[in-house]
């Protein structure tokens, strides 16, 4: 099997597994069902994932996605505020990498996670994942290396204000609430660029030479 292809299979099962969590709960959950509504065989399923709550991981990771290609197309001369505001409105123009039903899953994982402690390993694997790649992003604007104290703070720092935006917007859509100051996307856009900068002191969102 194709690398992509593989990839496509484990999409297409965490979208199931990501559904019956949300529907009946994890623990009401069995690996066997998630088999089942992908149309595959149990073995086959553990073949791809080391347990059921894993299975969340792809959905909840392709949620975050979409933000890391912005920053690591984020270019030197210009700062991250000016970036994201000109890559997310052109994004509200074009047609989405990510379909508005599998941001939903996501968004319902991540909510889930603060119930579901298995599950809310698959949140953290993939703001773990948004830290290591922030680091190489940041490592390249300040020409340190990724693994330098400052930069993995840095870092750190940035992936933080990445989740707990992300939860904090998550948690509004799915409770119904008002969501006007998410529909200005400018401003959403300025809110985590400022976020980021703050937290990290002002070293990361400005112009670099």
């Amino acid at each position: 099997m194709s690398e992509q292809r593989r990839a496509r299979l484990r999409l297409e099962i965490s979208r199931e597994a990501a559904r019956l969590f949300w529907e009946q709960g994890v623990a009401a959950t069995r690996g066997d069902q998630i088999a089942e509504a992908v149309g595959l065989s149990t073995r086959t399923l553990w073949r791809h994932f080391r347990s059921k709550e894993s299975c969340a991981e792809p959905i909840v990771m392709q949620g975050v996605g979409t933000l890391l290609s912005m920053l690591h197309a984020w270019p030197r001369e210009v700062s991250l505020t000016e970036h994201l505001v000109t890559a997310l409105t052109r994004l509200g123009q074009e047609k989405p990498p990510v379909d508005l039903a599998d941001e939903m899953l996501a968004m319902k994982m991540i909510r889930l996670a603060d119930t579901e402690p298995a599950l809310r390993t698959a949140w953290l694997m993939a703001c773990d994942q948004t830290e290591r790649e922030l680091s190489a992003i940041i490592s390249g604007r300040l020409e340190r290396p990724a693994d330098d104290l400052e930069v993995r703070l840095y870092a750190a720092s940035a992936a933080s204000v990445v989740r707990i935006l992300d939860e904090h917007i998550g948690a509004a859509i799915l409770a119904g609430s008002d969501l006007t100051e998410f529909e200005d996307v400018p401003a959403l856009a300025r809110r985590y660029a400022q976020a980021i900068h703050t937290a990290t002191g002002g070293a990361i969102g400005d112009p670099v030479a």
